[in-house]
C-alpha cells in the first residue's frame, strides 16, 4: 500500500512508484495489484506540518494525475485505492480500477458495491483471529483496534453503522465481534462469505495473533487448507 500525503511530497513519489510498479510488473508478470491510500490526520501531520492534512480526496487526484503522467504509467486497472467514504469509493470506480476497504463490517461492503456499481473490484480487508477462545480472541482484538478507533475515519464509520461512543471508546466486545471474525475455520469463512455475499469480489484475511511481531504461518495453513478444501468440493 503506496502511502499518500496530502501535496506533492509523500513517502513514495509517483514517478518513483510508477517505476517499481513496472519493474514488478516485468518480473512477475500480471500479478502486482498497486493500492494507494491517503493515510490518517493524525499521521500525515506528525510526519509533516500540522495542518497539511485538508483535503485529502484532492491529494489523492492530483497523486493519481502524476501516476499517469509517469513515464511508465500505472495502468487504471491495476490501481485500487483504499475507500472507505462515498466520495473516495466513487472515486476508486472513476479513476482506479476499485477500492480496498479497511476495517470495515460486510455492511459496509454492500454500501460500497452500492457506490462502485458492479464493474469495480471491491477487495475489503477483514481481520482474523483463529481460535474459539472468546476471552483470547477479544482480548487480541480489543489491543489491536484500539490504536485505529482513536482515528476519526474509522471511528465514524463504526458510529454510522450503529454503534455507540461508548462501544467505539472502549473498544466492547461488541465491536470486537463485529469487526474481528475470531473461531475455527469454518467461522472464519462464514465471514468472509458475509463479505462476499454483501458485494466483495475478493476478501483479504489479516490474521492475528497474541505476538504481533510474529507471521502466523500456522494460521494461514490452516485457513488456506479450508479455502481449498471448499474449492475442491
Amino acid at each position: 500500500m503506496s502511502h499518500l500525503e496530502r501535496s506533492t511530497h509523500c513517502t513514495r513519489r509517483p514517478a518513483q512508484v510508477a517505476a517499481t510498479y513496472a519493474e514488478l510488473r516485468e518480473a512477475h508478470g500480471d500479478r502486482f495489484l498497486l493500492g494507494i491510500g491517503v493515510s490518517q490526520v493524525a499521521v500525515v501531520d506528525a510526519s509533516s506540518e500540522p495542518g497539511r492534512y485538508r483535503k485529502p480526496l484532492a491529494a489523492m487526484r492530483t497523486y493519481l494525475d502524476d501516476l499517469d503522467a509517469a513515464p511508465v504509467p500505472v495502468p487504471g486497472d491495476h490501481r485500487v485505492l483504499a475507500a472507505i467514504g462515498p466520495k473516495m469509493l466513487s472515486l476508486s470506480a472513476e479513476r482506479a480500477g476499485g477500492a480496498h476497504p479497511y476495517l470495515i463490517l460486510p455492511d459496509n461492503t454492500r454500501e460500497a458495491r452500492e457506490v462502485l456499481g458492479t464493474g469495480p473490484l471491491l477487495a475489503p480487508e477483514q481481520t482474523v483471529v483463529l481460535t474459539t477462545d472468546a476471552d483470547e480472541a477479544r482480548t487480541i482484538g480489543q489491543e489491536f483496534l484500539s490504536g485505529y478507533l482513536t482515528y476519526a475515519i474509522y471511528a465514524n464509520k463504526m458510529l454510522q453503522s450503529g454503534f455507540t461512543s461508548d462501544d467505539v471508546e472502549t473498544v466492547s466486545d461488541r465491536l470486537v465481534d463485529a469487526l474481528v471474525a475470531w473461531g475455527d475455520e469454518e467461522a472464519i469463512l462464514r465471514r468472509v462469505d458475509e463479505h462476499l455475499d454483501a458485494g466483495a469480489d475478493h476478501v483479504a484475511l489479516q490474521v492475528l495473533t497474541g505476538d504481533m511481531m510474529e507471521l502466523p504461518l500456522r494460521q494461514w495453513r490452516r485457513l488456506g487448507a479450508a479455502l481449498g478444501d471448499r474449492h475442491a468440493m
